[in-house]
């Protein structure tokens, strides 16, 4: 079925095939422009300093700063740079799916589109579960129970809606949400200055680590870079817009973590057990009063929002990503008026409500475990076609070299290996079955292709693989910043 090769990927068993629907490349669709991509990989990666807090319970102030400043340097700007680079080499819809397609064969492309899928849905919904944490404070009711239930419903369909109207309000929503869940932590600053006590910056035990909650809370609030890829072709000149947009959305998502944590922590007594989802609004109380302690809790209401509705963007368009490329049913690639994946919405929301029943330390766990699988094909992908293509073209090329991006990639795979090695025997058991599905599932949407029981289609509209035809025209390097 032409799985062998490298860079076939749009000739798996094409034939009786039809085009999907090209209305994604009509030119009726606003594209994304830079200013609402660069809120919408926030809101990808970070959406605000919110969830941060269990960094300080596991591992004191000190390693918490520590490792939003370090972290940063060993995973977030090599992910961020990989994506520039993929993702203007690729600039359409299924971003790593089809980097990893590409490169290594369209059965391990399914699997990664898999397990980053996979891995999104789970991260979504989380969303919901921090929303009602802030809320519980001023509405206890949300605490458990049916009224909890029927919260995480109602939000879960109002933020689905706003995905389905389309990418321009998902897009302006996000930079109304960014900026309104940013100015309370700058006015939180102002107010915090005369408390500040920077000897409690300090302040570490090394002997009362909890190694596990730390780096699986770093790791959740600094990875989903590459999830940006996925809307690629709803990306205005995404060859020149996307590695922007990285760049200014690296500086924004660490500015947004360290600058609250140096207040929350310089502003007020440490009493690490107290440092857990939430607790950002107890240090607004404690340093302005109830007025700073509703800010707080309404810009959380707001980031987690943001949060959603952006996961979803990239989870929806990767389903549609795979079905143009023939990787799913034709009906994944089916849009809704608004340009949206309307099959692609659906089910990535009926997986967030699947899963929210899952505490917020067990949908970390169990989101980064696949995450890093996922993550480790995209550095053999991206390493491969280094070696193997280097004369293709790539609008943004790492300025390092092939040698210095591997070993730009040495920390990040040490990482990898460390967080999955913390992961608990229940987190490792759900993702190696999440896995295994994913390794038969592939096979099973083949056999039913081949048989016709479904309509598998590629979209004529797509660009071409540039892998495949190995072309090397406008191969200049780009250097961001602009």
């Amino acid at each position: 079925m032409g799985e062998s090769g490298t860079g076939n990927f749009r000739c798996i068993g094409e034939t009786q095939t039809s085009p999907v629907s090209s209305q994604s490349r009509s030119g009726n669709i606003p594209k994304i422009s830079i200013i609402p991509l660069v809120f919408l990989i926030f809101y990808e990666v970070s959406g605000g300093p919110f969830g941060i807090e269990d960094s300080v319970k596991a591992a004191g102030p000190l390693l918490a700063l520590i490792g939003f400043l370090v972290f940063p340097l060993i995973w977030s700007i090599p992910e961020a740079l990989i994506t520039a680079e993929m993702g203007t080499m690729f600039p359409e819809n299924g971003g790593y799916v089809v980097w990893v397609a590409s490169a290594l064969g369209p059965y391990w492309g399914f699997q990664q589109g898999w397990m980053k899928w996979l891995s999104g849905v789970i991260d979504n919904a989380l969303y919901p579960v921090m929303l009602l944490d802030y809320l519980v404070p001023a509405v206890p009711a949300l605490a458990g129970g049916f009224p909890r239930v029927l919260s995480v419903l109602v939000l879960t369909f109002c933020l689905t809606y706003m995905n389905y109207r389309g990418m321009t309000i998902v897009g302006s929503v996000a930079v109304l949400l960014g900026t309104l869940s940013i100015v309370p932590f700058i006015i939180m600053g102002f107010v915090s200055i005369p408390k500040i006590s920077p000897s409690r910056w300090f302040v570490s035990d090394l002997h009362n680590v909890n190694w596990n909650l730390y780096l699986n809370t770093l790791f959740w609030n600094l990875n989903y870079w590459d999830s940006i890829s996925t809307l690629a072709g709803e990306v205005d000149n995404p060859r020149k817009t996307l590695p922007k947009a990285l760049f200014f959305a690296v500086i924004l998502v660490v500015l947004g973590y360290f600058f609250p944590l140096l207040i929350g922590t310089g502003a007020v007594p440490l009493n690490r057990n107290d440092w857990t989802d939430g607790y950002f609004s107890e240090i607004a109380k404690m340093i302005g009063g109830a007025w700073l302690m509703w800010w707080i809790q309404g810009a959380a209401a707001l980031s987690n929002m943001g949060m959603f509705v952006a996961e979803m963007s990239s989870d929806s368009f990767q389903l549609l990503g795979m079905a143009e490329r023939g990787m799913l049913p034709e009906f994944f690639g089916k849009r809704s008026r608004y340009g949206t994946p309307l099959v692609g919405i659906l089910f990535s929301a009926s997986g967030v409500v699947l899963l929210s029943w899952l505490s917020f330390q067990e949908i970390i766990a169990a989101e980064n475990f696949l995450y890093c699988f996922g993550m480790i094909l995209e550095f053999i992908a991206f390493i491969k076609l280094r070696i193997q293509k280097p004369t293709v073209s790539r609008p943004y090329k790492i300025p390092v070299g092939t040698f210095g991006s591997i070993l730009m990639l040495i920390p990040p795979t040490l990482l990898i290996l460390v967080v999955m090695s913390l992961a608990t025997l229940k987190i490792m058991g759900i993702s190696f079955i999440a896995m295994i599905l994913g390794l038969m599932l592939q096979p099973c949407l083949m056999y039913v292709k081949k048989h016709h029981w479904l309509r598998f289609a590629v979209n004529p509209d797509l660009p071409p693989d540039p892998v495949s035809s190995e072309t090397s025209a406008d191969n200049e390097t780009l250097i961001i910043p602009p």
